[in-house]
Formats: structure tokens, sequence, C-alpha cells
């Protein structure tokens, strides 16, 4: 997800079409994959919008995540090999590069990806669809209810959290789990947003 659109964007299949020079018949499958991941959502007799997930869905999303993240941290911290702890410290990097550069977005799908790597290191496939459908409604949460002077993402959380993994700490690292989720829905501004058309082909040009 690049984020060009936010949510409540009508997707009008035409359009689209003819911006990325694809049929329509192209345009309609991938928006059924966008239907289907929950990432858009199809409103009889208007179309299909980016979806815009209420103040209260927002807030289930983040129960749900703290629920399920939680256990899975710390059975990641019990059976993570060293490669795998490898792997997240690659990825740390990767995170403190978007940190330094000029999009202050880019960082929003690399913290998700995190979150869906320590999914893939548990080795439970129903985990990891779980996670990547939570992980993309959390990216329209975020850029729906942002809050300009909020930092969604402490940068030392996700770093904590992989040493207290290479600790085998599972309980710090539940902890620190619980409060990374309970700081990142904090920081946002759970209010209706404000609404208004986009033009696509400005944002694809």
């Amino acid at each position: 997800m690049e984020h060009k659109l936010p949510p409540g964007t009508q997707l009008v299949e035409e359009r689209l079409a003819r911006i990325f020079n694809v049929s329509r018949t192209k345009v309609r499958e991938a928006i059924g994959r966008l239907v289907h991941d929950q990432i858009a959502t199809n409103i009889p007799n208007r179309g299909a919008f980016v979806s815009s997930p209420t103040a209260q869905e927002a807030r289930d999303v983040f129960f749900a995540r703290r629920l399920i993240e939680t256990t899975l941290v710390r059975s990641v911290a019990l059976t993570a090999t060293a490669k795998q702890i490898q792997q997240l410290r690659k990825h740390l990097e990767r995170e403190t590069a978007a940190r330094m550069g000029s999009n202050p977005l880019a960082i929003i799908p690399l913290s998700g990806e995190f979150h869906i790597l320590l999914a893939e290191i548990s080795g439970n496939s129903f985990l990891v669809r779980t996670l990547r459908e939570l992980e993309s409604l959390t990216a329209l949460i975020i850029i729906l209810y942002d809050a300009p002077d909020e930092h969604h993402c402490p940068y030392d959380d996700h770093p904590k959290l992989v040493d207290a993994i290479e600790a085998r700490n599972a309980d710090l690292a539940a902890e620190l789990m619980q409060h990374h989720l309970e700081h990142v829905e904090h920081s946002l501004k759970l209010e209706p947003p404000e609404s208004g058309e986009v033009d696509l082909e400005r944002v694809f040009a």
C-alpha cells in the first residue's frame, strides 16, 4: 500500500482503466481483491470505495491486535532462531533508513511488515493472514485519524521488542507489544474525519 488514495475515495473503474491503460475487467478484478482484503468496500448502487473504518472499528482493530500479538510475540520470544532474529535486525535497518528519508509515510508499511514478519516467524499461516488483514486496516486507520503532532510508532519500540525476543524474555516481549499497540492507538485522533473528492488522474499522474 502506497497510501496515495485516502480512505473514502471512490474507485471508478472507467477512470482507473484509462489511467493505467488496462481493461475495465482487470480493474474490476483488482478492486475485487481489495474488497476481499477489506482495503476497499463495495456499496450497492454506488460502487467501490477505499475503506473508511469508523472510530469504533479502529478501536476494535487495536483491541484484536493486542489480544493476538501479545501472545504471538511471547511465542516468538521462546522459539525464534538466531537466523530469524537476524531477519528482524535487518528489517530494523530498513525502518531506520525510512525514518531518515523525506517521505514521512514510508515508515507506515515498513512498521506493518515488522508485525507480519513476527507472524511469519511463528510459522502459523493463519496468524500471517490475520495480521496482513489487520495491518491493512491499521494503515487506513492511521491515515484517516492521523494526529499531525503525534508519533505513531516511537523509533525504539521495535528494537526493544527484538532485544526482548533475543533475550528469550517472553514476558517482557508481551508487555512491550501491549504498550506499543496502546501507544499507536492513543496517538490517533479517533473523531469523524473530514471528507472531500479526490482527483484520481492527479494522484496517479
